[in-house]
């Protein structure tokens, strides 16, 4: 649908998973007599969202852990701008780019050698601390 935010090509969250929230802000536009309800807050349940596989989901509560509240809420608020269709947008937008890093595989590591030069050059540099520490002093006997 139209409000649906589409986090890559396979995930797309459906806009009735996020639930939106206005609340005074701190920031600007909170400060003038006729005060408003600028700041955003969007909440959206990784539990009990039908956009993920559950290999996603394992991977986004391994990475967002401590962003996490017990019911596996991810909550994010943005009040940066005065109006609260701008800070929609942002916490929005944000909530999509923190869902798309974090859905990303690590890169498997792969074993390598060192190769015999490397390996030569750390002997040979350790040999030259040797000497260069055998030649120091040596002349004060107490």
């Amino acid at each position: 649908m139209a409000d649906d935010l589409i986090i890559n090509d396979s995930v797309t969250i459906a806009a009735a998973e996020l639930s939106y929230t206005a609340s005074r802000s701190s920031g600007p536009g909170g400060q003038h007599v006729n005060t408003s309800d600028t700041r955003i807050q969007v909440r959206w349940n990784l539990e009990t969202s039908a956009a993920l596989t559950e290999t996603q989901r394992n991977r986004l509560r391994r990475a967002l852990q401590a962003r996490l509240t017990m019911d596996g809420d991810l909550i994010l608020a943005s009040d940066s701008y005065r109006s609260q269709r701008r800070n929609r947008e942002d916490v929005t937008q944000r909530l999509a780019a923190l869902i798309r890093e974090n859905l990303i595989p690590p890169k498997q590591r792969r074993k390598t050698r060192p190769t015999r030069a490397s390996k030569e050059r750390r002997l040979d540099e350790k040999k030259r601390r040797s000497q260069l520490k055998k030649n120091r002093g040596g002349h004060g006997d107490y």
